[in-house]
């Protein structure tokens, strides 16, 4: 239970240090993580389910050569790949916006550290210590942020490529 605590009042204060724009970094962290949790999953556990439906579904049919049948393969196809290329988009987007919302937290710090330079002067060291911390931490933590999510990401466009699953459930599914 002390650990919990513990853990809790450092996230507080850390959150208390960056300021609002932290909450918006979380938010796209969990947005981001969460459908990155979901495609690991699809990939890895419903996809290789369905493609072994559809390539059933397509050997029990008995005509696979004439027009039509060509026609509903590809139909089939393009419908897996939609499903496979769904929610990559959205998690590029959400790493590359990261960063963007570090920086807006970077810049209401700096407003913050020019107030204090306006009503205090220059002289208040420690005043402007909490602007410029305000400052930093939210570009360190959009920075993070947006790198926990990058490699993930990059695996998920390459290891787990969309085309290459698309290239071979077609594959699977000879057309005569």
């Amino acid at each position: 239970m002390l650990f919990f605590q513990d853990l809790y009042d450092t996230v507080s204060r850390f959150f208390e240090a960056g300021g609002d724009v932290l909450w918006f970094i979380a938010a796209a962290l969990i947005v981001m993580w969460t459908m990155i949790i979901e495609r690991l999953w699809y990939f890895s556990y419903t996809y290789p389910k369905q493609a072994r439906l559809l390539i059933a579904k397509w050997e029990s049919r008995k005509d696979t050569t004439s027009w039509r049948a060509h026609r509903i393969r590809e139909a089939w196809i393009s419908q897996m790949n939609e499903k496979l290329h769904s929610g990559l988009l959205l998690i590029k987007t959400v790493v590359a916006i990261c960063p963007m919302i570090g920086l807006l937290g970077t810049v209401t710090g700096m407003v913050g550290v020019f107030e204090v330079m306006v009503l205090a002067g220059t002289g208040n060291a420690r005043m402007m210590a909490a602007g410029i911390t305000q400052a930093t931490i939210p570009t360190m933590a959009g920075m993070v942020a947006a790198l926990s999510g990058l490699f993930i990401s990059s695996r998920l466009e390459f290891e787990y490529s969309a085309n290459v699953h698309a290239q071979e459930l077609a594959d699977h599914m000879p057309h005569h």
